[in-house]
């Protein structure tokens, strides 16, 4: 009892307690075999001057008991040493316990976790699918946003201290003062442009000028200037009056006109003056210098990184201050978008393909590049296993098999001892 009773207390235990008492049962009958042909040898040698075919069976019986002896032998020299005598390449499975574990490890890196394999085996699962079920479920969604949420403080503080922040602003300023301002502008003035959408601006221009000429401060001013312009005897008869009031109602319906005629030569004189600037943008070299020089000037000025370490520390504190509100907007937008994901995922079969192909990549130069440490592994723990656990743990297992050997042995060996005394017969009888 006390040998079994450490193995109920698991299902795994209860399957090795079957086990141990299938093999002591199977050891048992093949041991009584034996001892079964040792008896009939022993009678079949008394009686075999009366009986002269007792012969063939005190043959057979002869070879059975040696054949069973000698897989006796074999057998308990795998896991001990027979009768508990020294002899030479017996205990071979304790004795190679450190080549057994490294083989062992062996095996499995190269026969389970070759690259074909591993890949077969990875491509039958759908990780896409998987993801989409679990990001589908609003409270799993929930649950994922706040813990990304809670984590948000301490990767702002890493981005500061880890100085990711002031190297992605370098790289944007170093890829900004790439870009060739000149042409750039030019394209985006050319956008704005089509269609003549720049009327609409030189419109907004006469309509400045018309607000300015009906400005009483700006008139007084004007007619302050035309005042001092004109001999004084000119200003005795208000003629500064009667020419600003001619050059504003000149000015007013010029104006007039001109909103009201898509096609005036003003309009046309601005078209020109508006591709010609676009043009010298464009092809300009004096334009392009001009054009990089500010650029360089403005990514120089102190004021700019203030600026983006103000937007910095403005963004942070709203940020932090969302994550840690009980209604964080932050954390029900994640939410939102996981489910989104989610099903989204289950109901597009090319992102699923592709992403379960990315899956399949990562996993699979993951498993390549760890295999050498599971075989090391394997091979640690079995080296690192009881001898006596190891070798109970393997006789439990195949010692069954290995008991119909002595079966096996008996009656081939008694075959052929058969077989020999027929022939021993037949020379004699020759």
């Amino acid at each position: 009892m006390s040998s079994t009773a450490g193995y109920a207390a698991t299902p795994s235990g209860v399957a090795d307690a079957e086990k141990l008492a299938a093999l002591r049962r199977t050891k048992a009958v093949a041991t009584g075999a034996l001892c079964l042909c040792v008896a009939v040898f022993a009678l079949a040698k008394s009686f075999e001057t009366e009986w002269p075919w007792l012969s063939f069976v005190a043959a057979f019986a002869e070879a059975a008991t040696i054949g069973g002896i000698a897989d006796w032998y074999a057998v308990v020299a795998l896991f001990r040493r027979p009768l508990g005598l020294p002899i030479p390449h017996t205990a071979i499975i304790p004795s190679n316990q450190s080549r057994i574990a490294d083989n062992l490890g062996r095996f499995i890196e190269v026969n389970f976790l070759a690259p074909g394999p591993v890949r077969e085996k990875l491509q039958e699962v759908d990780f896409a699918a998987l993801v989409a079920d679990w990001l589908s479920g609003p409270e799993r969604a929930a649950g994922l946003s706040r813990f990304v949420i809670r984590l948000v403080p301490q990767t702002l503080t890493a981005v500061e201290q880890s100085g990711l922040r002031d190297f992605v602003r370098q790289r944007i300023l170093a890829e900004i003062d790439k870009v060739k301002v000149a042409p750039l502008a030019a394209d985006l003035l050319s956008s704005f442009t089509d269609e003549r959408r720049h009327q609409k601006l030189f419109d907004e221009f006469t309509k400045v000028v018309g607000r300015f000429l009906s400005d009483e401060q700006a008139l007084a001013t004007m007619r302050e200037r035309i005042r001092e312009e004109l001999p004084s005897l000119f200003n005795l008869f208000r003629a500064d009056a009667y020419l600003l009031k001619k050059i504003v109602a000149s000015a007013s319906s010029l104006l007039d006109e001109v909103r009201a005629d898509p096609d005036h030569p003003m309009r046309q004189e601005f078209d020109r003056f508006v591709h010609g600037f676009i043009d010298r943008l464009r092809n300009s070299r004096d334009y392009a210098r001009r054009a990089e020089k500010m650029k360089r000037d403005l990514l120089a000025r102190p004021e700019l990184g203030e600026l983006v370490q103000d937007l910095w520390q403005s963004m942070r504190a709203l940020i932090e201050q969302d994550a840690t509100a009980d209604n964080s907007m932050i954390r029900e937008h994640l939410a939102s978008m996981f489910v989104d994901v989610g099903r989204h995922l289950a109901t597009d079969p090319r992102i699923r393909a592709d992403m379960n192909e990315g899956f399949v990549v990562a996993l699979s130069s993951f498993v390549e590049s760890q295999k050498s440490g599971v075989s090391s592994f394997i091979a640690d723990q079995v080296k690192r296993w009881d001898l006596g656990q190891l070798t109970r743990l393997i006789e439990i297992n195949i010692g069954r098999d290995l008991q119909y050997i002595r079966f096996n042995g008996m009656l081939i060996g008694g075959l052929a001892g058969i077989a020999l005394h027929i022939v021993e017969r037949l020379f004699l009888a020759g």
